[in-house]
Parts: structure tokens; C-alpha cells; sequence
């Protein structure tokens, strides 16, 4: 079959959009370029490739999971269903993070990510700023072997660890950063999400809360004289989200920022840093 007719077989079951990304990822090629190489053949297994992975995504496959990639921030990181993927709000807790470390910290930063799935919050930061040690933690052992094909691929410095968050964790840190499972366990979401997306990554307890709390009761033990933490939350998780704090860290400076849709959606919290 030639590129046209594929397209067209694409365009027959799933949006044209996702069908010439599918296509430009099979074929090494940007989706861009396609409509200059349509007469070229394709051969028999890229044939039967595509037309596989077009079933799949008109049942509900996540299209990041077939491609098996994202960009984040930037850089390319391999995924797949033992992962979550990542959202545009994590980009915007990285960049808030990054620019918060620029700011406050003149040394090298050792810095802990704690759930980190496929990895993509600690090994951009590691990326993007000047750090001593990442260490790269999850409960997950099928999450750690995406964080490691990610880790090698950027050729990472950072540690993988396997804990369920502090367990086996006896450093302090600069920074602390996590984005965990925050959704109340009898709570609606997306079936694409719900079918597809690991639950043990999504689901925190009757209020979504479980993991904040293991979190914080805690997190003194780890922090350094001087530390930054940053949480991504669920929108509505704000007020709940303060009283932790303010239980397990009084006397710090807590700022909660919105995304880009308006929502409340990440918190930072600043122990003797101001």
C-alpha cells in the first residue's frame, strides 16, 4: 500500500489528525512532510503496524501509549500502561519548581522525586538545573523500569529507588517534589483515564488524600535546614491540603498557584527560604 491509501484507511476509523501522527511516527517522518510522499510505498509489517494501532485507538487506547512517547518540557520520554502520562499541569509545577530553585538556591541541589512514575518531574529538572544527587523514587517496580529506560536514555546521573515514598528514604533534601495519586477512590473520572491509566497511580483513599498525608508526616525528617516543596493537587484539594500542612510543617511559608485554566493545581511550600 502507498502512504495515501493508508491515510485513507486512517481517516476512515479515527480523527485525520491522529491518523497522520501515527502514520509520521511509524514511518519516521513529520506529519508535516506526509502529504509530499504520498505516492511511496510502505511495507507489509508497517502496513499491518498501522492498521493495528488504529483499531486500537478507536477502542480507547490512549494515542501516547500507542506511540509509546511524549514530549515534556521539552524532552522525549518513553511511556507506556504501567505509567501514567504526564498533563500540561505537571509542565507548569517543573517550570514553577525550576524557576524557584534558580531563585533561592546558589549551590548544587539535591533533590528527591517521590512517585516519579516515568520520571519525567526529576529527570527534567535534573536537566534544566544544577543539582548534586536526583534520586528518583516509586512503589512501582514496573513504573521504575520506564523511569530507567528514561533515566538512560537522557543519560541521568539520578538514583531509582523502589519505596513507597519515605520508607526506605534516610537523606534530607533541598527539594522535594511530588505529583502522587490524589483521586478520592469513589470519584468519576475520564473513562480513557479510568480504562487504561494504572490505578495505583491515581487513587488516594476515600478523600485522595492517603498519599499527601504519608507524605508529610514525614517530611521534616527529610527536609534540610533550608528546603523547597512542591505538590501538584487536585483542584479542589486546596483548603484540605493547607490544614496537612500547617499540621506537619507550621511556620512555613505556603504559596498554592493556579494553572492555566484557573484551577488550583499546585502547592509550594518554604522552609526557611524567605
Amino acid at each position: 500500500m502507498t502512504i495515501e491509501e493508508l491515510l485513507i484507511y486512517g481517516k476512515q476509523h479515527i480523527h485525520k489528525d491522529h491518523a497522520k501522527i501515527l502514520l509520521a511516527e511509524l514511518i519516521g517522518k513529520n506529519p508535516l512532510e506526509l502529504l509530499n510522499h504520498l505516492e511511496e510505498k510502505v511495507t507489509k509489517e508497517q502496513e499491518e503496524i498501522y492498521k493495528k494501532e488504529i483499531l486500537e485507538l478507536k477502542d480507547g487506547k490512549p494515542l501516547q501509549y500507542i506511540l509509546g512517547n511524549v514530549n515534556f518540557y521539552g524532552l522525549s520520554f518513553n511511556i507506556d500502561d504501567r505509567v501514567l502520562i504526564p498533563r500540561f499541569e505537571t509542565e507548569e509545577l517543573v517550570e514553577n519548581t525550576i524557576n524557584y530553585i534558580n531563585k533561592y538556591f546558589n549551590h548544587p541541589i539535591d533533590l528527591i522525586d517521590l512517585g516519579c512514575g516515568s520520571g519525567v518531574i526529576g529527570l527534567t529538572i535534573e536537566k534544566k538545573v544544577n543539582t548534586n544527587s536526583v534520586d528518583l523514587v516509586d512503589i512501582s517496580k514496573g513504573a521504575l523500569e520506564v523511569t530507567k529506560i528514561n533515566h538512560d536514555k537522557l543519560n541521568s546521573k539520578a538514583n531509582i529507588i523502589e519505596s513507597d515514598f519515605f520508607s526506605s528514604i534516610t537523606k534530607q533534601y533541598d527539594v522535594i517534589i511530588s505529583n502522587p495519586p490524589y483521586i478520592k477512590t469513589n470519584e468519576e473520572i475520564q473513562t480513557i483515564v479510568k480504562n487504561n491509566e494504572p490505578h495505583l497511580a491515581l487513587y488516594a483513599g476515600i478523600d485522595g488524600l492517603d498519599c499527601y498525608k504519608k507524605i508529610l508526616e514525614r517530611i521534616e525528617d527529610h527536609c534540610k535546614e533550608r528546603c523547597l516543596i512542591a505538590f501538584e493537587i487536585g483542584s479542589n484539594q486546596k483548603e484540605d491540603i493547607l490544614n496537612l500542612i500547617s499540621k506537619y510543617l507550621p511556620n512555613t511559608k505556603v504559596i498554592v498557584k493556579k494553572d492555566l485554566s484557573e484551577r488550583d493545581r499546585m502547592v509550594f511550600i518554604f522552609k526557611n527560604l524567605e
